[in-house]
């Protein structure tokens, strides 16, 4: 059986679907939620929600807190500590709608941008 990484599933098909298993981005993403990951068609901005690939190996999918000289500071909802050293060679898409008891999220919804302002970074 032959298995796609993540990038070569949005190259070819735009997009990712795949369920979480962490609880870093709660309560924003609970667990078993669907996650839905585009194609990136602007550049991150501060809030965004990218999947990222570490330099280890390891996926990883925490929102923009900060934005500087090119280099992206991550953070999960539910975490204290905030990741450095990400740059857009890292990133490989980013979350645009949350599929929750068979029900879409987007992003762009008004309850996900109010919830958004409320975070303390």
């Amino acid at each position: 059986m032959n298995k796609n990484s993540f990038e070569d599933i949005i190259k070819e098909q735009g997009k990712l679907v795949y369920t979480n298993v962490g609880d870093s981005m709660y309560p924003f993403i609970k667990p078993r939620d669907l996650l839905v990951i585009r194609k990136l068609t602007r550049p991150l901005q501060k809030h965004d929600v990218p999947l990222y690939k570490r330099d280890s190996g390891q996926y990883v999918l925490h929102r923009v807190v900060k934005i500087k000289d090119g280099e992206y500071f991550l953070r999960g909802d539910n975490r204290a500590f905030t990741e450095r050293g990400i740059y857009d060679r890292h990133i490989i898409g980013v979350l645009t709608e949350i599929i929750r008891d068979k029900k879409a999220i987007p992003l762009d919804d008004p309850k996900s941008r109010s919830y958004v302002k409320r975070l303390p970074f």
